[in-house]
């Protein structure tokens, strides 16, 4: 299943390829530190992706 991130920019793929993404984007603009703790917080936010319906 695909996964969603929502910060001010709004991330879904696969797990692994979202929290890489949100994490390169975080450090690069919000000056986050990448470490296995903020990982770790990164995937208390993941939510399930919800199909959108055309």
């Amino acid at each position: 299943m695909r996964k969603v991130i929502d910060c001010t920019l709004t991330i879904a793929g696969e797990e692994e390829e979202v929290i890489q993404a949100a994490t390169e984007h975080s450090v690069s603009v919000r000056g986050e530190v990448d470490t296995p703790e903020f990982r770790a917080t990164l995937r208390t936010l993941l939510k399930d992706e919800v199909p959108q319906h055309a």
